[in-house]
């Protein structure tokens, strides 16, 4: 399998991983400099700049040389903040569930798709039809993002526990697409472990090296915590993937991104 690291979500990555150490906003020369060390040139680099503008992530600012920059937006930092969360605190699980009802009019039908679409970006599955149910660990999340989206007067949420009448993890393989959850976490481990061993047999990486082989394991990894929601263990098939992958990524992110960080250092403005 070939891996497939866009330019506009490595940049995102980047900033995420990276970007909001920086002391004021990035160059674009160093944005550059730095997403090509990932194997994007820079006519990828400005264009996805662009779009990330256009889209509100990114805003046009001026370096402390006068130089072209771009600083993250304040809804990109919740963003990227709210995401901390679920990238780096691995598998987590909880007893009670978060069950969002909602009911959108006909003629706002774009409403209700877009609903839809960000409960299942959060990580929700479908039980029914305008019935959604995740870990209640992702209440928080979920009603900041419905607040963001203006979602709110078509929602409500409930916190509870499964009574039945179906066995839960039967349910649980019902609401979500295990298969597919499981086989995310087999490419990632197909393409990192390996990476990983290397890394746990051989000498300290170089700065850049380090850099590089952080910033491709995290584009890969993010998103997956959102696939895959930390369901409860219990619920989940034997010899489930995703504990493995997600102590995959823990130590390939302790033995790199400082060390990545270094080579980041280096393109920094004076």
């Amino acid at each position: 399998m070939v891996e497939q690291h866009t330019p506009r979500s490595l940049i995102v990555t980047f900033y995420g991983a990276y970007g909001r150490a920086f002391e004021g906003p990035v160059p674009v020369s160093a944005l550059v400099r730095l997403l090509g060390a990932a194997g994007v040139d820079a006519p990828s680099v400005r264009s996805s700049v662009s779009r990330l503008k256009r889209r509100g992530f990114l805003l046009p600012a001026r370096a402390a040389d006068g130089a072209a920059a771009y600083e993250l937006s304040g809804e990109a930092r919740r963003l990227l903040d709210d995401g901390d969360r679920r990238i780096y605190g691995g598998p987590q699980s909880s007893d009670e569930w978060l069950v969002a009802v909602f009911s959108v009019p006909e003629q706002e039908r774009a409403k209700r798709h877009l609903l839809r679409s960000r409960l299942a970006g959060l990580g929700f599955g479908a039980v029914a039809p305008g019935v959604w149910i995740a870990p209640a660990r992702l209440t928080e999340e979920t009603a900041h993002t419905l607040e963001r989206l203006h979602l709110t007067p078509y929602v409500e949420l409930f916190r509870g526990s499964h009574l039945g009448f179906a066995p839960a993890a039967e349910a649980v393989a019902r609401w979500w697409d295990l298969a597919s959850l499981a086989k995310q976490h087999e490419e990632f481990l197909d393409l990192h472990e390996p990476g990983l061993r290397a890394l746990q047999s051989g000498p300290r990486p170089a700065p850049e090296e380090a850099y590089r082989g952080y910033l491709l394991a995290l584009d890969s990894w993010r998103r997956l915590p959102y696939a895959d929601p930390g369901l409860p263990r219990e619920l989940l098939p034997a010899g489930w993937p995703g504990d493995r992958s997600a102590a995959v990524f823990a130590e390939l992110h302790a033995r790199l991104r400082d060390i990545g960080a270094e080579f980041v250092e280096r393109q920094a403005p004076a």
